[in-house]
């Protein structure tokens, strides 16, 4: 059996709108991620994935519950092992691709490996070896104002990847797309998943999409059920 590389346990998080009632978006959540596993993520709009992915990617809090990654309890972490988790562990796709507009497709791969360290042809090496991967090496010098949709999401997924996360957390990584780009794009994700080893946990409307991953959950009511 494969490794857990996430686990969340009992999470809960509610927001209070100014009204007299709070608003709980989740309720007692629990759920695993397996090494190697894709995982679709089914929900409608503001039934609260986006808020999940959050939680489980260290960019929010729960007001309960525990938040384990390869193991280690990073529920009450400080914000230096936060970052540092997300800067390594976690990579994040989101609709919107956020490519930095003055820089190459290989450049916007490159830049979160320096900053975390790597040597600039090493980093760029990698950039390349992603790009490969995606079918779009030959446009690793073009800026993103130059790229299709569908090669802009792949460079934002080449960037999740550069520095080797254990986890992919993406949220409607293909809603932004047409059809036929989107099945474009997604294959490319499931290529990148599936060569690199790692964990995914996708958002998606797309049930066709969702059915080839390997595992369905639901977001009902605040909680997780197999599909």
């Amino acid at each position: 059996m494969n490794d857990v590389t996430l686990r969340l346990s009992g999470i809960t998080k509610s927001y209070n709108t100014g009204t007299s009632a709070a608003v709980h978006v989740l309720r007692g959540v629990e759920m695993t991620l397996a090494e190697g596993e894709i995982v679709a993520l089914v929900a409608p709009s503001g039934a609260g994935k986006s808020t999940l992915l959050h939680i489980a990617g260290l960019l929010d809090t729960p007001d309960s519950g525990k938040i384990e990654i390869a193991g280690e309890d990073l529920t009450g972490a400080s914000d230096r092992t936060r970052t540092g988790v997300r800067r390594d562990r976690v990579g994040f796709v989101y609709q919107f691709h956020h490519l930095l507009p003055e820089f190459s497709a290989q450049e916007n791969i490159a830049l979160p490996q320096r900053a975390a360290g790597v040597p600039r042809r090493a980093a760029e090496a990698r950039a390349m070896e992603l790009l490969e991967i995606v079918d779009i090496a030959s446009r690793a010098h073009h800026r993103p104002a130059a790229l299709s949709g569908g090669e802009q999401q792949r460079v934002a997924f080449c960037r999740a990847l550069a520095n080797r996360p254990s986890i992919l957390l993406a949220d409607e990584p293909t809603g932004n797309l047409d059809p036929s780009t989107s099945e474009t794009v997604f294959a490319a994700l499931m290529s990148l998943v599936r060569d690199t080893g790692l964990s995914a946990l996708i958002a998606t409307h797309n049930m066709a999409l969702a059915a080839r991953m390997d595992r369905q959950l639901r977001m009902d009511e605040g909680q997780l059920t197999p599909v």
